[in-house]
């Protein structure tokens, strides 16, 4: 039976997100949910959901592997089972689950397997991690109808695994440096592949 809780988190560093003013490790209040996002190299997601309207906190880190307070450079061995992935908490008055889930699927291919772009193994795979029975649904519904507008496009199957994230083990945040990494190098690096098709927003 799945259980729907957040997981543990490992212990902040870096304190406040550069931009959002809010802690890396934002706990939700009321109205605030949290979800998990895989796409490919964190950085450039990191940017795509702190732009989003109603976010109120992103951070970066590992998750979904079975290694303790794992480094970017083990991550980077493909042995931890980790994936670059993206903490986001959003306040459910001003966006909702599916409009991010949206927003997912479109910035990234995620009909590429264990890849984006160039960057390829397992640790930039598609995954989406969720914390309520309603960002379940949500998630899988809209992978099914993305499917549908991609297939007619040519592009092949989805991969992106939806699971609940009590299931993924603890995010483990990520080294400062990763922290808004692209508001520290505005001009770095951001490789993802895009199909280029919209997503329909679930309701």
């Amino acid at each position: 039976m799945i259980s729907f809780q957040t997981p543990s988190s490992s212990p902040i560093r870096q304190s406040t997100h550069l931009l959002l003013g809010t802690s890396l490790g934002h706990k939700p209040s009321e109205h605030e949910e949290v979800l998990y996002f895989a796409a490919g190299c964190f950085w450039g997601v990191e940017k795509a959901f702190w732009n989003a309207p109603g976010v109120v906190a992103t951070a970066t880190g590992y998750m979904g592997g079975d290694v303790a307070s794992p480094s970017y450079e083990l991550v980077c061995t493909r042995t931890t089972g980790h994936a670059e992935t993206v903490r986001v908490v959003f306040d459910s008055t001003r966006t909702s689950a599916a409009e991010l889930i949206a927003l997912f699927f479109e910035i990234h291919d995620p009909t590429q397997a264990d890849g984006q772009g160039n960057d390829i193994g397992p640790q930039y795979r598609s995954a989406i991690w969720t914390t309520t029975p309603d960002q379940y649904d949500v998630a899988v519904r809209a992978r099914d109808a993305y499917q549908n507008e991609v297939s007619a496009h040519g592009f092949g199957s989805i991969t992106t695994s939806i699971e609940d994230a009590s299931a993924a083990g603890p995010f483990w945040q990520a080294e400062d440096y990763h922290q808004q990494y692209l508001i520290k190098v505005p001009n770095g690096y951001e490789c993802h592949a895009r199909t280029g098709i919209p997503c329909p927003i679930i309701v």
